[in-house]
């Protein structure tokens, strides 16, 4: 499970084998959610809302980062790091 960012506790990983639509993990403490790229929209799991606000801000500053990476991943290729919030 590569992880690509670290912010105020907030781990965002995307995994190789991941199947469309492209996609990435966010896990904060015991919770995790799945976020689609293109549309911020939660595909599964739950946050609070001040962490899915915290998640979305950062999504919408790096998205083509994480469209990037999730052509890496597909490419079974090292996916870059990208920096967090704050």
């Amino acid at each position: 499970m590569p992880e690509i960012s670290r912010f105020f506790g907030i781990v965002i990983t995307m995994y190789y084998d991941d199947h469309a639509p492209p996609h990435f993990h966010a896990r904060y403490g015991g919770d995790e959610m799945k976020v689609e790229i293109e549309n911020g929209r939660v595909l599964a799991g739950r946050f609070s809302p001040r962490l899915t606000g915290l998640v979305q801000e950062w999504l919408v500053l790096h998205r083509d980062e994480l469209r990037e990476n999730w052509k890496r991943a597909r490419q079974e290729e090292a996916l870059e790091r990208i920096d967090g919030l704050g």
